[in-house]
């Protein structure tokens, strides 16, 4: 199997963190706009004089604390003349994008609701989360008027790298890649793993690109941080590919009508494939094909699905929700609420090298062009750099 690997990280080279900065680049906020962080916790009520803190397993939410709240606090509000700067956390939900609980709690105790107290009362949101919210913070953003950014599963290569590019350089290459992608036909994906080759066809119906670029300064809407890629919502699906599970197993989707419809055992255990099987039978829409994303920066791996999605050469695909990306799956129509997650199947050579890409094509204005080859991005470096 040829599959390259992203550069070391030594030959990364970021500014520092700045918080200010990147609230300045993301969000553009006006003077006396109202700002708050959000944590999830297991016992929210561990919020309380951030008693969480004596976690050490905790360090998410740690980060979430060092690097946002104390920054706010240490000029940071000051500077960009920001108000509030408040603390709070909700339960963990235990899965991606599920909706969130109302229940909340502030540092000071008070026990509060999100949709009374929280999502009214402030104009910029950081969630700085275990499990992605973008989903349906996307969707209380529309409702009460916020703009907001999630920021799940922060690590110290996100700050250091993910966090700290210049996101008006990242919108400009996303734009380039979405309009050289946009209104195609369909996008083709070889797979090989375990010495057999696999094709998934995603048709996408001239649909209009679109991209995660970091920038939120318009109306309501959430940012997902790091940011850079370009995604589409495919009208349909056919053909198999490989995934690998979170214990390592790794299992062939088997998808027909933009579904996957079973999952077969290539190697690992047999019950994590017969789980995964049981639960495509008793609720169909889990396995419905909601996103395709081709991450657009260079970045380092950072071991989290969040930036490392994000890396030009990677490619995603995504089952379950998503409404958040324009698409019609909402949580309702799922018939587990619990398992209306959206959750991303990346392929990288660091997350998957196991699985190799061979050759990822787009076909638009009657022309095939290759996307990336073995996890080496082709036509999208052309188009980068045009």
């Amino acid at each position: 199997m040829q599959a390259t690997t992203n550069p070391p990280a030594t030959q990364f080279k970021f500014p520092p963190f700045s918080l200010a900065r990147l609230l300045r680049t993301t969000f553009m906020p006006n003077p006396g706009e109202r700002i708050c962080i959000l944590i999830d916790l297991e016992e929210p009520r561990d919020v309380k004089d951030f008693a969480f803190l004596k976690n050490p397993a905790l360090t998410i939410q740690r980060n979430a604390y060092e690097h946002f709240f104390k920054a706010l606090h240490n000029g940071v509000m000051d500077e960009l003349q920001l108000k509030g700067g408040d603390f709070f956390a909700y339960k963990i939900t235990g899965g991606s994008n599920l909706d969130l609980p109302d229940e909340a709690f502030a540092a000071d105790g008070r026990q509060l609701s999100l949709s009374r107290d929280i999502y009214p009362n402030y104009d910029l949101i950081l969630c700085i989360s275990t499990y992605s919210a973008t989903a349906p913070l996307t969707a209380f953003a529309k409702q009460f008027g916020f703009r907001g950014a999630t920021l799940h599963g922060v690590n110290d290569i996100i700050l250091n790298s993910g966090l700290a590019v210049d996101y008006n350089e990242v919108s400009a290459n996303a734009e380039k890649l979405r309009l050289g992608m946009t209104r195609a036909d369909w996008v083709e994906i070889d797979f090989e793993a375990l010495g057999k080759k696999h094709t998934l066809r995603l048709d996408l119906g001239k649909q209009e690109a679109q991209k995660s670029h970091g920038l939120c300064r318009g109306g309501p809407d959430v940012a997902n941080l790091p940011a850079g890629e370009i995604y589409f919502v495919p009208t349909g699906a056919e053909g198999a590919f490989p995934m690998k599970y979170e214990d390592g197993t790794i299992g062939l989707m088997h998808v027909t009508a933009g579904r996957v419809k079973q999952a077969t055992l290539l190697r690992g255990n047999q019950e994590t494939i017969d789980a995964h099987n049981q639960k495509l039978a008793s609720d169909p829409v889990t396995g419905e094909l909601g996103e395709l994303g081709f991450g657009t920066q260079e970045l380092p791996p950072s071991g989290r699905d969040i930036q490392d999605e994000k890396i030009l050469g990677t490619i995603h695909v995504a089952t379950g929700r998503s409404d958040h990306l324009g698409g019609h799956l909402t949580p309702e129509k799922f018939a587990n609420a619990k398992n209306a997650t959206h959750d991303d199947i990346l392929f990288s050579p660091t997350k998957t090298p196991e699985i190799n890409v061979p050759q990822a094509r787009i076909h638009r204005d009657g022309e095939t062009k290759v996307l990336l080859e073995n996890f080496v991005p082709k036509y999208m470096r052309e188009l980068l750099n045009a």
